[in-house]
């Protein structure tokens, strides 16, 4: 791909976050020439959104990054919650899970965000992406044909479409006028670091419930590293925030039974106030909002760098079908229409969890979220059961005669799955050239019938055959392209 600052691009991405770096691979893997500009030197050095959601596992594997997201980290461990300076009790972080065929990940995983994003900034230099560091926006206009992105130093870029993954406070959202609703979900702010101690286990999610005045204290081992993720609640009205290894050591030592000499460095540090907004809306005109520019959440529950990878994964496909011409400019209304509405879902939920409320467990995993409310949902089957598989669910994993279907999903394209009585039909419809097709049994979860899967793993279409999919095919860009005609999988006989 190999686009250099200044050429005119397809699609400019601002933030190299977690979102951003999604958006940059999906679009990468698609050939849209696509560049993802950075304010910073640097990647986000930081632990902050360190867990990831069991859906958003699912994401990464379809991006290439799976493997190797699943080598940086590993399970959350249990809490220990100790009490002048003795061990109380262990307690379970996250309820547990129903191990599921659909579901090849039942569990979040840790990761530190900082190694997410190296993993995923890995992947985009691999697909002939790039980020372009440094570069920090300060003017966008727009008009019938384009964006126009103006920077504090260089030249200005000028791209099809423009999309806002530049965090909670936002220059893009700020500079297009797009409002910010929300509330405090906490007064008290949060300091949180990433240090070096002694003294601790790391076979445990260390809690100091908080005494007297002083808030609580957790240290958190960190997956994949030798650090210690460190959370303090402080006091609003307290004096300023110490980040230094001194304001550090003393908070432990305050709060726990190690010295302070035990904190031995601090890598990263930084404070917040738990907030939950939403943007007023995620578009404007050639321009998207995605990630914490779109909606902000409390750290509790571990959901905002998962949806904001979900938001990229939504995004990216539409994007690329409009760009390539397969699909007209509607397809990309239907990202707001899908993703505000899980946003929202994901904030309240959040903030349940902080205020302890609801408990992590299933609804954390995103496993159940779903668009059956879009209008890229068109379900032509009656008399369903009411657990069964519809238009605008995520779409299960399972093996069926020899075939495992993430395995068949995987990759920017569409798949139309045919299944049981319904695979004795044509394969697929001579105008979805671009379409795989996957052909097997009868499996409980999705009935007898044909899906047509969505590039992003949820069934756009379903019918008890394949007859009558073509038009709807042809609206959303499937079958124009991805070069992955004819069949694959086993015939059922």
């Amino acid at each position: 791909m190999g686009v250099d600052v200044g050429v005119d691009v397809d699609v400019l991405v601002v933030g190299a976050g977690a979102a951003g770096l999604a958006l940059g691979v999906d679009l990468a893997r698609r050939g849209v020439r696509a560049l993802v500009v950075e304010r910073d030197g640097r990647l986000f050095p930081g632990s902050r959104g360190k867990g990831i959601q069991p859906r958003t596992l699912e994401v990464f594997d379809d991006l290439g990054v799976g493997d190797a997201v699943r080598a940086a980290g590993g399970p959350y461990p249990a809490g220990m919650i100790w009490r002048d300076g003795e061990r109380l009790r262990e307690q379970a972080m996250w309820d547990p899970a129903e191990v599921e065929e659909g579901s090849p990940y039942r569990e979040p995983w840790m990761v530190p965000q900082w190694r997410t994003q190296e993993i995923l900034f890995a992947r985009l230099e691999e697909l002939g992406g790039r980020v372009a560091f440094g570069r920090e926006l300060v003017g966008i206009a727009q008009d019938g044909e384009g964006v126009t992105a103006e920077f504090a130093d260089g030249e200005p870029v000028r791209a099809r479409y423009a999309v806002a993954a530049d965090g909670g406070r936002s220059t893009v959202r700020r500079l297009l006028g797009i409002g910010m609703t929300g509330e405090t979900v906490d007064p008290d702010p949060i300091l949180v670091a990433d240090v070096r101690i002694t003294g601790l286990d790391r076979d445990h999610w260390h809690i100091f419930p908080p005494e007297g005045r002083e808030g609580f204290l957790a240290v958190c081992p960190l997956a994949g590293t030798e650090d210690f993720q460190v959370t303090a609640q402080m006091a609003a009205d307290g004096p300023a925030i110490d980040l230094s290894l001194e304001g550090l050591r003393a908070v432990v030592a305050t709060r726990s039974h190690l010295d302070a000499g035990d904190v031995t460095e601090v890598r990263w540090a930084s404070e917040f106030r738990p907030r939950a907004a939403m943007a007023d809306r995620f578009r404007e005109g050639r321009v998207f909002l995605v990630g914490d520019a779109a909606h902000v959440h409390s750290p509790a529950g571990g959901q905002g760098l998962n949806t904001s990878v979900q938001d990229a994964y939504n995004l990216g496909w539409k994007l690329a079908a409009v760009l390539s011409g397969a699909a007209a400019e509607e397809l990309l209304g239907t990202y707001e229409e899908e993703r505000i509405p899980v946003a929202a879902d994901m904030l309240g939920l959040s903030t349940r969890i902080h205020r302890g409320e609801a408990r992590r467990g299933a609804a954390t995993q995103q496993l159940g979220l779903g668009y059956r409310g879009s209008s890229l949902a068109v379900e032509t089957r009656t008399d369903l059961p009411a657990d069964g598989v519809r238009a605008g669910d995520r779409a299960p994993d399972g093996i069926r005669g020899g075939v495992r279907l993430f395995d068949a999903f995987r990759g920017p394209h569409w798949t139309l799955l045919v299944v049981g009585e319904a695979a004795s039909a044509p394969a697929a419809p001579a105008e979805l050239p671009g379409v795989r097709t996957v052909r097997i049994p009868s499996y409980g979860v999705y009935g007898d019938g044909a899906f047509l899967i969505r590039p992003d793993g949820y069934v756009g279409w379903a019918g008890p055959t394949a007859e009558g999919v073509a038009p709807y095919a042809a609206g959303v860009g499937a079958g124009a392209g991805g070069g992955f005609g004819g069949g694959f999988g086993v015939g059922v006989g």
